[in-house]
C-alpha cells in the first residue's frame, strides 16, 4: 500500500515567526516597481510576504515596519487598511 500523502505547502509569517499552513495565511505581494498588492490567490509575481490574518499581527506588522524590510518597499497605508478588513475579527 503506497498512499500518497499531499503536501502541505507552509509558509512563515513575517510577524510571529510561525510556521503555518499556506491557506492560513495572506500573502502581500511587490513588484520590482514598488507595487504593493494584497495577493488573495497566492500567484502575484514579485516578492512575497505572508501574514497571518489576525488583528493585532496587522497592526503590529504596520508598528514595526516588518512588510516593509520583506517586502523592501514602502507598504501603504491603504494596504494595512485593506487587510484589517479582511480579518475576521
Amino acid at each position: 500500500m503506497n498512499t500518497k500523502v499531499k503536501k502541505i505547502p507552509l509558509r512563515t509569517c513575517v510577524v510571529t515567526k510561525e510556521v503555518l499552513p499556506k491557506k492560513s495565511l495572506i500573502r502581500v505581494a511587490a513588484t520590482k516597481e514598488g507595487v504593493v498588492s494584497i495577493d488573495l490567490n497566492g500567484k502575484a509575481p514579485g516578492r512575497g510576504a505572508y501574514l497571518k490574518l489576525a488583528k493585532e499581527v496587522i497592526l503590529l506588522a504596520k508598528k514595526n515596519k516588518a512588510l516593509d524590510r520583506k517586502l523592501e518597499t514602502t507598504v501603504p497605508e491603504e494596504i494595512y487598511e485593506e487587510l484589517l478588513k479582511l480579518t475576521h475579527e
